[in-house]
C-alpha cells in the first residue's frame, strides 16, 4: 500500500513539472526585488567574512533534479484555476504568523519528498486566475485531502510586491516566497533564460535578515554569518562558457540576479523543482562553481532585533 501510494504522488509531481513556462503567470512586477537586476550593485563591505563563513571551497550543489531517495528530487508545485475548492488549513507551530485559510489546495497536491517525507514537506500551489500563490510548511493532507495540517501557511499576492510584516515567517524561514526563488526546467531549457533570483541555504545564520526577507531563524550573533535574505552573485568575470548550454542559463541568472539565503540547510544548495528530463549529471556540472567564485551584493541594512 505503501508503494502505491508514493507511485500516485510522483505521477502527480511529473505532471506538475511538466508544466511550460507559459502555464505559469508572472511571479510579482517587474520591479519586485526577485526580479530586480542586481549586476551592478555594490559589494558588500563584509562580503569576504560572509562568503568565508559559507565555504570559500565548497561547490554549488543543486538539490534538485529527477529523483533522490525514491522520491522526485526537489521542491514541486501545482496550478489551480477558479474552479480547485478551498479547504481548511489547520496551521500549528506558527499559527500565529500564518495566513488564515481556507486554500485552494488539491487533494492530491505533490508534496516535497513524497507523502511519505519526513523532511520540510512544503507544498506551493499557484491559482493562475487570481493571480495568488499558496504555499505551506510540514504540510500533511487530512480526510483525503479534503483538510490538510500544517506548521506554517502564507498566501502572496502575484501582483504586488508587499512584504510580509517584519519578524514574521512563511513557509520559508525568511519570511520569503518559497516559488520564486525556485530553477525548473520550463524556464532553463524551453525559455533559455531565468529572470529571476534564485533560493539557497546555508548551514548558520546569524540572528538578523535583510529586506526582503523579514524573519531570522538563529541565535548567534557572529556579524559575520549571513543572515536570512543575504544576496550573492557569481562574479562577472567567471568564465561560463565550458559549460554545458542548460547549466550556462543557471549562471548567467546567478549574474545578473544572484540568489539569496531563505533558509538554514546545507551550505551552497540552490533550489528547485523536480523534473524527470533533467540531467542530473549535467547539473552538477554547477559543483565546480565555488564560493570563492561569488560575492556579496549590498541590498540593505541587517534588522535585528
Amino acid at each position: 500500500m505503501r508503494s502505491g501510494v508514493r507511485r500516485v504522488g510522483f505521477l502527480l509531481i511529473l505532471a506538475t513539472a511538466a508544466a511550460r513556462a507559459e502555464d505559469v503567470p508572472q511571479i510579482f512586477p517587474p520591479d519586485n526585488p526577485w526580479n530586480t537586476d542586481i549586476s551592478a550593485y555594490p559589494v558588500h563591505p563584509n562580503s569576504d567574512h560572509f562568503l568565508a563563513s559559507i565555504g570559500l571551497d565548497r561547490g554549488l550543489h543543486p538539490d534538485f533534479g529527477t529523483v533522490w531517495n525514491g522520491a522526485p528530487n526537489g521542491i514541486p508545485y501545482v496550478l489551480v484555476n477558479d474552479a480547485q475548492p478551498e479547504v481548511r488549513i489547520r496551521f500549528r507551530a506558527y499559527k500565529d504568523e500564518s495566513d488564515p485559510g481556507p486554500y485552494p489546495v488539491p487533494p492530491d497536491a505533490p508534496i516535497e519528498g513524497g507523502p511519505d517525507s519526513n523532511g520540510d514537506r512544503h507544498v506551493l500551489v499557484i491559482d493562475v486566475d487570481n493571480l495568488k500563490l499558496y504555499e505551506m510548511y510540514r504540510a500533511f493532507p487530512r480526510r483525503n485531502g479534503q483538510k490538510w495540517r500544517a506548521d506554517c501557511g502564507a498566501v502572496w499576492d502575484l501582483t504586488s510586491n508587499d512584504l510580509r510584516p517584519w519578524y514574521w515567517t512563511s513557509a520559508d524561514a525568511a519570511g520569503l516566497p518559497i516559488f520564486a526563488g525556485l530553477v525548473r526546467y520550463d524556464e532553463v531549457v524551453e525559455k533559455g533564460e531565468i529572470n529571476h533570483a534564485l533560493r539557497f541555504t546555508v548551514s548558520r545564520t546569524q540572528r538578523g535578515f535583510i529586506l526582503p526577507a523579514t524573519h531570522f531563524a538563529s541565535d548567534l550573533r557572529d556579524p559575520n554569518l549571513p543572515p536570512m535574505g543575504l544576496r550573492v552573485r557569481l562574479r562577472a568575470d567567471y568564465d561560463v562558457s565550458t559549460f554545458s548550454p542548460n547549466v550556462q542559463v543557471i549562471l548567467t541568472a546567478l549574474k545578473k540576479y544572484g540568489m539569496i539565503v531563505a533558509d538554514n540547510g546545507s551550505n551552497w544548495y540552490i533550489s528547485g523543482v523536480p523534473d524527470p528530463r533533467w540531467d542530473d549529471d549535467e547539473l552538477h556540472e554547477l559543483g565546480q562553481v565555488k564560493g570563492r567564485d561569488f560575492e556579496v551584493v549590498d541590498t540593505g541594512p541587517i534588522i535585528s532585533d
